[in-house]
């Protein structure tokens, strides 16, 4: 009679399956997947969550939920169970600090993926001319600046991004300059930290949203 009980609890009880999944980065056959907000290293074939990663390259990967394949790109946005993309709604930002201190993540800017460094030091977000040029923001019809650089004064440009995402958070309407330095990535500066309550605990940094 109990060992009936007991099966009949078991069978009751399905297995956790993850409800959002998105990618941050990736490092030969494996993928670093963001798992209902929780950083995941998840090897080709290896199951996590319910999640299962089919394949991965350098920008996307593929993987299973409950039999249904989908493709989740670097940077992009979280997919849900049902596979469409969440409309941002998240307010918390968990960050791990990696080599030299620095706190690095894939992100999004007006639905293009980009890569990010939080940079506190920085007034607002700021990115190279090439990599404006990259996303398809059309920085010249920006408010106009110059800056020193070592062949003298250069064009700068001062302009508004409709979208910044960070995983499931979004962040609208952001300032940014575009400068003619070259930059290897988009440095997340105040116009969008100042949006967060930051708090830092050893190598782990967390932004909430305030509004």
């Amino acid at each position: 009679m109990r060992r009936h009980f007991f099966a009949a609890l078991v069978l009751a009880c399905p297995a956790a399956f993850a409800q959002t999944v998105s990618m941050s980065g990736s490092l030969g056959d494996k993928a670093l997947l963001m798992i209902d907000g929780a950083p995941r290293t998840v090897a080709t074939g290896a199951t996590v969550q319910g999640v299962k990663l089919v394949s991965v390259s350098g920008n996307d990967a593929v993987v299973e939920i409950k039999g249904k394949r989908v493709t989740v790109v670097m940077g992009g946005a979280q997919v849900s169970l049902g596979g469409q993309a969440s409309a941002g709604g998240g307010s918390q930002i968990v960050l791990t600090a990696g080599s030299g201190g620095h706190f690095m993540t894939a992100g999004a800017i007006n639905g293009r993926a980009v890569r990010f460094m939080v940079d506190t030091g920085a007034t607002s977000v700021s990115m190279s001319i090439a990599e404006a040029e990259h996303i398809g923001l059309d920085y010249r019809s920006g408010q106009r600046g110059f800056v020193s650089t070592a062949n003298g004064n250069a064009p700068a440009y001062k302009v508004r991004l409709g979208e910044v995402r960070v995983g499931d958070v979004v962040v609208y309407d952001v300032e940014a300059t575009v400068l003619p330095a070259q930059m290897d990535f988009i440095l997340l500066g105040n116009s969008f930290l100042t949006r967060f309550q930051m708090k830092r605990e050893n190598e782990t940094l967390t932004l909430s949203k305030r509004f």
